[in-house]
């Protein structure tokens, strides 16, 4: 996530500046060619690249709007997962009854277990949908020049975050060394931890520690993750549908490349120096649009290990300093801060 209040030159030319140097080349070879060697035949009328252009202003409009949902509804999942976790620990630790069966060591340590496993929960679950999927800009076909700038991206992002990559650190952490040892075994192994989850408020309930309706509220809360869980995954393992997204990118690429073609004519009327200032504006045209492009292309997967995610490491480590708070833990971890205008 950038967490500048303005998006600076640096991100800018990050996202735009290869896109930048193209159309800065073929706008100049167009204005080139129409000055040198008066090529009249390649000038095309400005009205219907207007038409194309306004055509794809709308069709660009609809795609960052959907891609800002899919922004949105995934933070607001992590956002309901933070409440949740707040919600399930600090019932995990008030909910009891008196029971002179369970004692009271056996008591706490079966609740710092439930409130360890969670913390690891949230940390497999983050690697989990930080695992790329094909349509995903991180795992774009290598021949692709993209690719290798993305790659670029996320080495650099991670280097800026010590935390970024030490998830298997976390789980044995918070788990014992059995649980750890099982993520190669399940597929799915947050899913698994929530199931464990289960099992053990069930054996809080048989041994009399908490009542059948405490267990039924810890059960819920339990089901609420799993909701938030299915919810993710919804939307990192389903892409904003590709008819859509092709569409536009195809559609930008065409009025950019007949950009050119139609505005450096209508320049040319202002003289032989007109011919030179149409380059700067079919650069700055050109630019707008690509950027919009851009804009939606890297916010529609919000879960893809880019500065345009929603920060799920940070939301993780709140999570675990407010949990380890209610356990009575004194020593936390630092919370999260963004480094050079970002935030993972």
């Amino acid at each position: 996530m950038i967490t500048t209040k303005y998006v600076n030159y640096r991100q800018v030319l990050n996202l735009s500046g290869i896109h930048l140097i193209w159309i800065s080349v073929w706008c100049t070879l167009i204005a080139v060619l129409f000055y040198f060697f008066n090529w009249q035949w390649m000038i095309i009328p400005w009205v219907p690249v207007a038409l194309i252009g306004t055509a794809e202003a709308f069709l660009v409009g609809f795609k960052n709007n959907q891609a800002y949902d899919r922004l949105w509804e995934a933070r607001k999942i992590w956002g309901g997962i933070v409440n949740s976790s707040r919600s399930f620990a600090s019932m995990v630790y008030a909910f009891n009854t008196e029971n002179e069966e369970v004692g009271t060591f056996d008591l706490e340590d079966r609740r710092k277990k439930i409130v360890y496993r969670h913390i690891a929960w949230l940390y497999a679950f983050r690697e989990q949908l930080l695992i790329p999927t094909e349509w995903e800009h991180i795992s774009a076909e290598e021949e692709h020049s993209h690719h290798h700038i993305n790659q670029k991206r996320n080495r650099i992002i991670k280097a800026g975050f010590p935390d970024y990559g030490r998830t298997p650190i976390f789980l044995n952490k918070y788990l014992s060394e059995q649980e750890a040892e099982l993520q190669s075994t399940y597929k799915n192994f947050a899913t698994y931890l929530v199931s464990q989850q289960a099992k053990d408020i069930n054996a809080l309930k048989n041994l009399g520690a908490i009542s059948d309706f405490h267990q039924m509220q810890l059960q819920n809360s339990l089901n609420e993750f799993y909701g938030f869980q299915g919810q993710a995954e919804r939307i990192k393992k389903f892409p904003s549908p590709r008819q859509f997204a092709s569409t536009a990118f195809v559609f930008n690429v065409l009025f950019i490349m007949l950009l050119p073609l139609g505005l450096v004519n209508e320049f040319a009327k202002l003289g032989d120096w007109g011919i030179w200032t149409s380059i700067p504006f079919c650069i700055i045209i050109g630019w707008v649009y690509i950027i919009m492009e851009l804009v939606g292309d890297y916010s529609e997967n919000p879960f893809a290990g880019l500065m345009f995610d929603v920060p799920i490491l940070s939301i993780c480590r709140t999570i675990e300093i407010d949990l380890l708070q209610m356990t009575g833990e004194t020593d936390l971890p630092d919370p999260i801060s963004s480094k050079n205008g970002v935030l993972v």
